[in-house]
């Protein structure tokens, strides 16, 4: 990985703040330990070392009431993993708001482990239950299992919320990166199929269908996730190229047009300055609206790709996470 350009703030498509200093002195920590990126590894190679990795920059995972280690029937037989963790202890007479969360990962790495610190504090803090997904992934299966996997997670929550002491009313969705590709997606399948939940909550999702935007040219390389990462996890997800061309792979502008997200539920989108995605992230938050869909759109300008997990490293962290918790409640508060 190479190291902070220094003209960075003269490059076109880039915001005009400054790195955060910490994201700085961290992006040049890792061009300076020299490890091959995980685009550089076999896949099998590469999800081991991200689930090593990926404790290594996040908070400490806060305690919470309880969790429980669960499966999800599958539309093919497949029991798909699932890990509910809840604040406190629901009742009938009380249930929990809940939120779905997809996990990162360019769906070829990633677990409900390595995501694990912060579906604890989502729960902790917003006080809802969590469900995280272990949806499967490429190259062992490809495009569209992982979406499948999102899609029946979400059928199966709405009709067992109740006999989990989860109020079916109060359901958000949400994801980071590729989870959050998936969270957007299943937002439009839940309008669909007549759910209605309260957010969908898209932490720098991947929405489009070519990654040619000016903050994909301007951010290839130096920024944590690279141009060359982002066409290695594609290889390994994706079925056929046409397959970029489905909505539920590019929710902004698959097939041209991209999804139909009139009537979708309202959406909180976080972006990172510096971050390749951060175009289509802003650009999924402007298709919303012009839909007629309430659509909070939160810049982090001086962030990086991945850095809801950075907590540890980057104290500025810790602000996203309470904007993101404070989303969830208010979302959860509505009549």
């Amino acid at each position: 990985m190479s190291a902070v350009p220094s003209s960075v703030n003269q490059m076109p498509g880039l915001p005009s703040a400054q790195l955060d200093p910490q994201v700085a002195q961290l992006l040049e920590l890792i061009a300076r330990a020299k490890r091959p990126p995980i685009n550089a590894l076999d896949p099998e190679d590469a999800k081991i070392a991200y689930e090593k990795s990926a404790p290594i920059l996040d908070i400490s995972p806060p305690a919470v009431h309880a969790t429980e280690d669960l499966h999800v029937p599958a539309r093919d037989g497949h029991a798909i993993p699932a890990r509910l963790y809840t604040p406190r202890e629901a009742s009938w007479a009380e249930p929990l708001p809940l939120l779905v969360y997809y996990h990162g990962g360019g769906f070829t790495v990633g677990s409900v482990n390595s995501h694990d610190a912060l579906c604890r504090l989502l729960c902790g803090e917003a006080d809802c239950m969590v469900l995280s997904v272990d949806y499967r992934l490429g190259p062992e299966w490809r495009f569209p299992a992982a979406v499948n996997d999102a899609f029946d997670a979400l059928h199966w929550i709405f009709a067992e919320a109740g006999r989990l002491g989860a109020d079916p009313a109060r359901i958000a969705l949400g994801g980071d990166s590729a989870g959050g590709t998936l969270a957007a997606a299943s937002a439009v399948e839940a309008r669909n199929a007549g759910f209605a939940p309260v957010l969908q909550m898209l932490l720098y999702p991947g929405t489009c269908a070519r990654q040619d935007t000016p903050s994909h040219r301007a951010l290839a390389e130096g920024y944590l996730l690279t141009a060359e990462m982002i066409r290695w996890f594609f290889a390994q997800y994706l079925d056929q190229e046409a397959s970029r061309d489905d909505w539920r792979f590019a929710p902004l502008d698959g097939g041209g047009n991209g999804a139909d997200v009139r009537n979708v539920c309202p959406a909180w989108v976080a972006v990172a300055g510096y971050d390749p995605l951060h175009d289509e992230g802003v650009a999924y938050a402007a298709k919303l609206r012009a839909a007629g869909v309430p659509a909070t759109l939160a810049n982090y300008p001086g962030m990086i790709h991945d850095f809801f997990k950075l907590g540890r490293f980057v104290p500025a962290v810790a602000q996203a996470h309470a904007d993101a918790v404070a989303a969830l409640r208010t979302a959860f508060a509505q009549p």
